[in-house]
């Protein structure tokens, strides 16, 4: 768990739905807002498979010794 936590990606798309909040709060409802949530949700995913593409290059070099 402390893998997701602590990666700079994870935190990067934190506050990128952070900003979508924001914008959302703030801004007209319209097409751009569901773009804007989509966009997010992407950011999202591909932190998490970073993050888990990182940890089994780990595991790979573990196992490999």
């Amino acid at each position: 768990m402390r893998k997701y936590i602590f990666n700079a990606s994870i935190i990067g798309a934190l506050f990128g739905g952070v900003s979508a909040m924001r914008q959302t709060i703030r801004g007209p409802r319209n097409w751009r807002t569901i773009l804007i949530w989509v966009i997010w949700l992407l950011s999202v995913v591909v932190a998490v498979g970073e993050v888990v593409e990182q940890s089994r290059e780990a595991e790979d070099e573990y196992y490999d010794y």
